[in-house]
């Protein structure tokens, strides 16, 4: 076994050895600007083109409709400042929740200091928002509703299709943004089914490099360049392309493509024998997150029984690496807006929840260690 058992995958991934036997060939031999007229050039821009259709295909899209990024945080600031400022004068109000990741809040409140609108919908103590609530909301000044698909903390998993198919019935025009940055690479995604028209990802959270990513925007949406430079990305975002960290995300995709089905399979019946384990166990928890409707690796948990900051102390110290919610608030003082949202300020959940987020190279026998763990820290 493993020294460290690694159950904080929501905020990163190891990445595949075949990703970065592909990156470590490409920063030696295509190191040529793919915008050149040479052969080195020539190479690489084909080898982009390459990747992009890779892209495109994992979510039912085409290759034209794919913005190669530098990951979810710059999609997400793309796809929501860009097209709230192109369409601002059609209306300047704009409909979210109150779970987002910070790279969609943050945005979202920029674009309130120039004087848009935001809506934020509240969830209920499973960290979900219904149709009902976006078609409440909806007003004749809405120009963009921007809803996460799978939540980073929780797991629960918000009704993107349901919202994305009435959209799509409404004579007006409203684009529709889904960060599905959590959920890619672990569930299938079609941007047909769903009725998206923006869908951010990055490659970090599937086996893929850190640095790179992509927002899918559909035919016929146009927003400008949130980069502004030469003209990469068809004239949609400028700067030299990063070929090797492109080529490393391919060949994770590819990867992830093959064994989709089966990886999360897994993924599912790791987490039940995990809750399992847990049940059987003396250790008095319980869940956050709609159970039944929640992305396949992410577990979110409360212990009564032990502070969340000492508990991660006590696993750290014992090997296990986990954490008590989004990487990205790490540091920070502030109890998570996302249990706030669905506890409220008082909760005991507040101040006593973990995050377990597996992997496809985790093993039974690593989660009977952390469960036996668990009960050693919490019961004796």
């Amino acid at each position: 076994m493993k020294d460290t058992i690694y159950l904080d995958h929501a905020a990163t991934t190891p990445m595949a050895p075949e990703a970065i036997e592909v990156m470590t060939q490409a920063l030696t031999e295509n190191y040529g600007n793919a915008s050149s007229v040479h052969q080195l050039g020539k190479k690489n821009r084909v080898l982009i083109d390459y990747a992009r259709e890779t892209m495109a295909k994992s979510i039912g899209a085409d290759p034209i409709e794919i913005v190669i990024t530098s990951g979810g945080t710059e999609s997400d600031n793309m796809a929501l400042i860009k097209t709230a400022e192109y369409y601002a004068d059609q209306g300047k109000h704009i409909i979210s929740t109150s779970v987002e990741h910070p790279a969609v809040l943050n945005p979202l409140s920029y674009l309130e200091s120039k004087g848009f609108e935001v809506t934020y919908l509240p969830v209920d103590e499973k960290g979900r928002i219904t149709l009902e609530q976006v078609k409440e909301a909806i007003r004749p000044d809405t120009i963009l509703v921007s809803v996460m698909y799978g939540n980073n903390e929780v797991g629960t998993i918000m009704p993107i299709q349901e919202i994305g198919e009435y959209i799509d019935t409404l004579e007006q025009p409203i684009a529709f943004h889904t960060d599905a940055v959590q959920a890619y690479g672990v569930v299938p995604l079609d941007v047909e089914t769903l009725k998206v028209d923006l869908l951010s990802v990055s490659a970090h959270k599937m086996h893929g490099p850190k640095g790179i990513g992509f927002l899918y925007v559909r035919e016929g949406l146009s927003i400008p360049n949130l980069l502004l430079g030469g003209g990469q990305e068809n004239e949609r975002r400028g700067g030299t392309e990063n070929i090797p960290a492109i080529l490393g995300f391919e060949q994770a995709i590819q990867l992830s493509e093959a064994h989709q089905a089966e990886n999360e399979q897994y993924l599912a019946d790791l987490k039940q024998k995990f809750i399992q384990l847990l049940a059987d166990s003396e250790v008095e928890y319980s869940i956050n997150g709609d159970l039944d409707n929640s992305l396949p690796h992410i577990i979110s948990l409360n212990f009564p029984a032990l502070r969340s900051d000492l508990m991660l102390i006590q696993m750290d110290l014992r090997g296990v690496a986990m954490s008590a919610g989004s990487a990205c608030s790490a540091g920070t003082i502030e109890p998570s807006h996302v249990l706030v949202a669905m506890f409220g300020e008082e909760a005991n959940e507040i101040d006593h929840t973990v995050r377990f987020s597996l992997g496809i190279e985790n093993t039974e026998e690593e989660i009977e260690k952390v469960v036996a763990l668990l009960e050693d820290i919490t019961v004796k």
